[in-house]
Parts: structure tokens; C-alpha cells; sequence
């Protein structure tokens, strides 16, 4: 749907990452509650309506992953120009357990499958990559930002893709 509001309204997304304290928000595993686990359970059966409308595979993950590297790639990636090629390659994999977006050689495949180097990669992801990464999500925080995706336009937050539709009037 957001690569579709690009060409619907020729408008260019500004992708940034954002990572969710997985935790915060559906508490911690192994004390959560049953209506915790039932927001879980939602959650991901709304993530497969989306991916079986599209024709996608998408697999409930196996350990709650942290986002940094994943991260650090997208914004190696971008400023590459290859962000979408990146993204797609990283989630398909990562949805159907072929991946997982917290090991270093996966994200590395999957720049490299986008036409980005490992070595560049890595320097960057040593160095500045970390300080941007923060700048970014003091930014979002700063913003409102509190979930993914949050699309903002002219300082108006849309949050989930079930928002999509209302940024669309929108635009």
C-alpha cells in the first residue's frame, strides 16, 4: 500500500526506521497476561490477512528480535538508493523463516542482493551509522512517532495501515 502512494499520487516517501519495544507495549513473555497474548495473537492474524491479499507467506517469528541492524541497513540502503530492493528482500526472507533481521550476515545478503556492498556495510553500521540511527528516532519520538508504520504528512500522524486509506483522502 505505500509503495502504491507513490505512484497513485507521485509523491515520494521518506522511509526511516523505528523500532517498537516489543516488550513495552505486549509485555514481556514470559509474564504475559491472556488478554496480552490474545493482542498478540490479533496482531499477527491481522499481519496474514495482509500478506494472503498480496500473496505473501508470512510466518509468526520465533524470538522477539532486536531491530538495530536491520535498521543500520535500511539507512545504508537508502543512502544507496536501494532502500526498497533492501526492504523487500530482507522482510520476504525474514517472514518465511528464511532470514532473520538481527544477524549480520543476513542483513549483509540482503544488501548485497540490492546492489550495495558488505564492506560498505559494515563501515558504516561501526561507524556513523549508529549516531544516525539514534538522530532518526529522536526525530520520530519528537514527531509523535509511536508505532510502524506512521506515515506523517504536513505534520498530520497516520499510524497503521489501516490508516492508509484516511492519508489517502489526504493526498
Amino acid at each position: 500500500d505505500a509503495y502504491r502512494l507513490e505512484d497513485d499520487f507521485q509523491v515520494r516517501i521518506d522511509w526511516y526506521p523505528y523500532g517498537i519495544e516489543i516488550e513495552s507495549v505486549y509485555g514481556a513473555v514470559e509474564q504475559r497476561t491472556e488478554r496480552e497474548w490474545r493482542k498478540v495473537r490479533y496482531l499477527y492474524m491481522d499481519i496474514r490477512r495482509l500478506a494472503n491479499k498480496r500473496g505473501l507467506t508470512v510466518k509468526g517469528t520465533r524470538k522477539i528480535y532486536d531491530p538495530t541492524l536491520a535498521s543500520l541497513g535500511m539507512l545504508y540502503a537508502k543512502s544507496l538508493g536501494v532502500l526498497r530492493q533492501y526492504h523487500d528482500t530482507l522482510l520476504s526472507k525474514f517472514w518465511t523463516h528464511e532470514g532473520e533481521i538481527d544477524r549480520s550476515e543476513h542483513i549483509e545478503a540482503a544488501l548485497v542482493a540490492a546492489g550495495a556492498t558488505a564492506e560498505g556495510f559494515r563501515a558504516f553500521s561501526s561507524g556513523e551509522g549508529p549516531a544516525q540511527l539514534r538522530s532518526v528516532r529522536e526525530a520520530a519520538n519528537a514527531q509523535g512517532v509511536f508505532g510502524v508504520p506512521t506515515f506523517i504528512f504536513r505534520g498530520e500522524l497516520f499510524c497503521g495501515t489501516d490508516r492508509i486509506a484516511w492519508l489517502r483522502d489526504r493526498l
